[in-house]
């Protein structure tokens, strides 16, 4: 308990500074765009006080907080599909509905069930509310994004939730080790793509991801890894360093992603892109691909998953 106490001592205080810099920063540069950075920085205070409540406290408030962000996050992703019709409205509710179920099978420890729920039966359940008596007008686009929204808002994010409950001795603390390096790639390659970046991976969809931030983001997590990784993690040096390299390229993709599924939701609707800059799923997209790499690749080659 000291250890994990002390831990989150120095995070508190690393990121209060980090909020300080980044608000003169801010002030100092008016001309610069910092609102990506600022989002991913009230990011942190919240996965902050949902860490320290695993930490120190229970696991189920935990799991009950990520349980929310997941819900906020799938609904964020809803809003972005146009032209839904009350069809596709009664397929959104059986997704909200399989949001408890999916956390559920985590709380009682079910790996089983956990692993296949929303990938198999979810994926085979759910066109029936379509197809009773709805017709066949749009049924798989509304039916394949459905899914879509709840591999990745869902099953993704429910994977930092699973951590505690897989590893009691290690799970906090390896999440807090997963957040602190996936939010640092996502800062890195912010800032080096606004200061340094010249050739853009897909302009079209996000101006600010670059060829230059993602290789500047890939150095720093895994030189951050190696450093951080004996203070969280159980692993040796050689696999602190394995698992900064895979933090990093399955953040980038995770980023790219959803900010490419974002612009084809959202074609010729650039104000409610604007404002979705600033939601939960801009916040959480690069989770939704490093919670269960990392998770599955940890549970391959350790015996305490």
């Amino acid at each position: 308990m000291s250890s994990s106490l002390f831990t989150l001592t120095l995070i508190f205080a690393a990121l209060l500074v980090i909020h300080i810099v980044y608000k003169i920063i801010a002030r100092l540069q008016p001309d610069k765009d910092y609102s990506g950075i600022g989002n991913k920085i009230k990011t942190w205070w919240g996965m902050l006080v949902i860490f320290c409540l695993a930490t120190l406290f229970n696991p189920i408030v935990s799991l009950i907080s990520l349980m929310v962000l997941a819900f906020f996050a799938l609904k964020e992703y809803f809003s972005m599909i146009r032209s839904t019709r009350k069809a596709d409205r009664r397929l959104f509710l059986w997704a909200y509905l399989a949001i408890p179920v999916q956390f559920y099978w985590i709380y009682i420890g079910w790996y089983g069930m956990f692993i296949v729920f929303i990938p198999l039966y979810v994926f085979l359940v759910l066109p029936l509310p379509r197809l009773i008596n709805k017709g066949t007008v749009g049924f798989l686009r509304s039916v394949s994004s459905t899914q879509w929204g709840l591999m990745l808002m869902v099953f993704g994010l429910s994977h930092l939730a699973y951590f505690p409950f897989a590893t009691p001795e290690y799970g906090s603390k390896l999440v807090l080790f997963l957040v602190v390096l996936t939010q640092l790639n996502d800062v890195v390659h912010y800032l080096v793509s606004l200061y340094l970046g010249k050739r853009k991976v897909v302009p079209t969809a996000n101006p600010f991801l670059t060829w230059e931030g993602f290789a500047c983001a890939l150095v720093i997590t895994t030189a951050a890894s190696y450093f951080i990784h004996p203070y969280l993690t159980p692993f040796d040096w050689q696999f602190g360093i394995f698992i900064g390299v895979l933090i990093s390229l399955a953040g980038f993709f995770g980023s790219l992603t959803v900010s490419v599924l974002k612009r084809d939701l959202l074609i010729g609707d650039d104000n409610k892109f604007d404002a979705l800059k600033k939601s939960y799923l801009s916040r959480v997209d690069s989770l939704t691909y490093t919670s269960p790499v990392m998770f599955h690749v940890v549970r391959y080659f350790f015996d305490f998953m």
